[in-house]
């Protein structure tokens, strides 16, 4: 018999998936040239040919048994060494290799952090909608209850009161992510900031410790006037979260990490505990091969400026045709409200045009859509006509 839990799970469609998978079969009825896919967060910006280069010389010159051979549980030394020499340069922080925990991308990075917090079905992890919807499922396989808060929505920065309201003896962490994914709002300074300090008094408060656990797969995609503040320097009970998959576009190969700064209360555990919820995920070891790959190309992006480009370019259009969106300062999402209070409606309406865009409902924030503009330049420009034909019908 299966387990009930997970075919229940899989009855649940993911909203994404079948936007795109609609506009795979409508590609094949109009052409593809005619069909705007908007729905899926894919890096469209190749990685840097350093990463093919320094793959191809690894695989060329080294021992096969090596380069394809198990690594240490918390990752390759000289990889982990490599990371955090390269956040030290970049935040100022004085992190070792034994700060570091090497994980299969930023997924992997989040259940392990659940799963080490997690010991029962009464924690809670708050996190800040419109989130992520995956979040719901690494909460359901740790075994605990994901407490959403809506942020403030005239900026999608948090909303304190609400946040407060939420925090309770049962809250064992709270999950950010800046640049976010769907607003690609960057979290200020300031709000950090009041985070840290809020969590610090409901520490007091209830006697345990409270992580902040903040996501940041899209850190290095910001634009101009935007910075993203380093949380540890912040709240010493943080973990970060980390993936390749946006900043060099290496989606498909699967490495992240996860930083646990030596002035974590529970430091000297942390990492063997990490290694002991990769066991219970069953996850073994990060890919050999790029580790090392990335332990040279640690300091290295995809080029950013076209998602900058593509940003300004399709923001400024759609507030020029009367969409209301708060300007994105990282990412390569647009979230903007949608035209009529039933987001999906909208987004049923957008199809008309060939538009593929996700309803807001998919990220626990209704009433918005979100648009990705992670495609080549010229597709947005050919979509703009077809966008403000869509706002001159609620006109």
């Amino acid at each position: 018999m299966l387990s009930k839990e997970v075919l229940e799970l899989s009855k649940q469609h993911s909203v994404i998936r079948d936007i795109f998978e609609f506009g795979m079969q409508r590609a094949k009825e109009v052409g593809p040239e005619n069909v705007f896919d908007f729905s899926i967060g894919n890096p469209s910006v190749p990685a840097p040919k350093e990463v093919d280069e320094t793959a191809i010389r690894y695989l060329q010159t080294l021992d096969p048994v090596e380069i394809h051979g198990y690594t240490s549980n918390a990752g390759i030394t000289e990889v982990r060494k490599a990371v955090a020499d390269s956040l030290n340069r970049r935040f100022g922080t004085h992190y070792t290799e034994n700060n570091i925990f090497m994980t299969i991308g930023a997924a992997a990075a989040l259940g392990i952090c659940f799963r080490t917090l997690v010991d029962g079905p009464e924690d809670e992890i708050i996190t800040i909608a419109p989130y992520f919807p995956e979040y719901q499922a690494y909460a359901q396989g740790a075994g605990c209850k994901l407490v959403t808060v809506l942020a403030d929505t005239s900026d999608f920065q948090i909303n304190f009161e609400k946040l407060e309201e939420a925090v309770n003896e049962h809250t064992k962490a709270v999950l950010i992510n800046s640049p976010n994914n769907p607003t690609g709002v960057v979290y200020s300074e300031e709000t950090i900031q009041k985070l840290a300090d809020l969590l610090e008094a409901k520490q007091k408060e209830y006697g345990h410790s409270i992580y902040i656990i903040t996501d940041e797969p899209y850190r290095e995609i910001v634009y101009d006037g935007f910075e993203v503040p380093h949380v540890p320097k912040y709240y010493k009970n943080t973990l970060v979260g980390y993936s390749f998959s946006k900043s060099l576009s290496l989606p498909g190969e699967r490495v992240g990490y996860i930083v646990a700064p030596t002035e974590a209360e529970d430091f000297e555990n942390l990492i063997p505990c990490f290694i002991a919820a990769g066991r219970l995920l069953s996850y073994v070891s990060v890919p050999s091969l790029y580790q090392k790959v990335i332990g040279e190309c640690v300091d290295l992006t995809s080029d950013i400026s076209i998602y900058q480009k593509n940003k300004d370019l399709f923001y400024n259009a759609l507030i020029e045709m009367g969409y209301e969106c708060v300007e994105p300062g990282g990412a390569f999402y647009l979230f903007p409200k949608a035209l009529e209070e039933d987001a999906n409606a909208f987004c049923e309406r957008a199809k008309k045009y060939d538009l593929l865009i996700v309803p807001g409902d998919s990220f626990g924030c209704p009433g918005y859509v979100r648009v990705s503009y992670c495609v080549p330049t010229e597709r947005i420009e050919q979509a703009l006509p077809l966008f403000k034909k869509l706002r001159d019908e609620y006109k």
